[in-house]
């Protein structure tokens, strides 16, 4: 049985997708302000090697945090998850490529898989089941996308 074209089923993967990086990077964001403090995430970021520390940080923080729920919400999921993209792929070869593969030794499987689903999300849409879809409906929600 393959419904390769089938809107509904590639909907309900966006949303779950959508969820499942959302929902990783509210927890990212939120440890960077209440857990770590800006501060100290730019502390972290400097001790790493993460070039104006002190600026990224907190751009990075709100990023994680107000994009992971924008794009849990679906909106202007386009553009918050080519933001989370840049941020994990900025994260992948400044900090983790030279830690190899693997997360428990510093690696980038994590960073990598948020770059790829927030890459899928940029490029795709967010589906149906997303506030700029009950917004703008599909054509004007494309239209606002590009326009971004």
């Amino acid at each position: 049985m393959t419904n390769r074209n089938n809107p509904l089923l590639t909907s309900v993967a966006l949303l779950v997708l959508r969820v499942a990086l959302g929902g990783i990077l509210i927890a990212h964001g939120w440890q960077k302000f209440s857990e770590y403090t800006l501060a100290g995430t730019a502390s972290s970021f400097e001790q790493m090697g993460v070039p104006m520390a002190a600026v990224v940080a907190p751009v990075v923080a709100v990023i994680e945090l107000a994009g992971g729920i924008a794009v849990v919400l679906g909106v202007l999921s386009r553009v918050f998850a080519a933001l989370i993209a840049l941020d994990m792929l900025g994260a992948l070869f400044t900090v983790h490529i030279s830690a190899g593969v693997f997360v428990d030794q510093g690696g980038y499987e994590l960073v990598a898989i948020l770059a790829a689903a927030g890459i899928a999300i940029a490029l795709a849409g967010p589906g149906k089941f997303a506030v700029d879809h009950l917004l703008f409906g599909r054509k004007r929600a494309s239209l606002a996308a590009a326009a971004a």
